[in-house]
C-alpha cells in the first residue's frame, strides 16, 4: 500500500470487511481487494452478482470471471443471464487495454 500511495494511487486499509464492500457499492471505491474467494465472493453475491467479477491479480495476463458458479442446474435450458459474464469481458478488454497504454 505504501508504494502504491508513493505512485500516487488513492489506495485505503486494511478496511473492516463488513462495511467496505456497501461503501464500495455507494461509489466510495473503485474496487476492492478480497485476501481470499469466499472474503470477496461472498458480499459480492449478497449485493447482486449480476455485475461482479473476479479479476486475479499477478499474472502475466488478463484473467477475469463472472462471479457466478456453474449453474449446472440450468445448463442448457436457454435461461441463464448473461450479464456478469458480459461484465467479465468488458473488464478484460478495460483491463488489457490499459496494459497496451503502458
Amino acid at each position: 500500500m505504501e508504494q502504491a500511495q508513493r505512485e500516487g494511487i488513492d489506495v485505503q486499509g486494511p478496511l473492516p470487511g463488513d462495511t467496505v464492500f456497501a461503501s464500495a457499492r455507494r461509489g466510495r471505491f473503485d474496487l476492492v481487494v478480497a485476501q481470499y474467494h469466499d472474503q470477496g465472493l461472498i458480499p459480492i453475491k449478497l449485493l447482486g452478482v449480476e455485475h461482479g467479477v473476479n479479476v486475479t491479480a499477478g499474472l502475466p495476463f488478463v484473467r477475469t470471471s463472472p462471479d457466478h458458479g456453474t449453474a449446472f442446474d440450468i445448463a442448457g435450458k436457454g435461461i441463464a443471464d448473461p450479464a456478469s459474464m458480459l461484465y467479465a469481458l468488458k473488464m478484460a478488454r478495460s483491463l488489457r487495454a490499459s496494459e497496451k497504454a503502458r
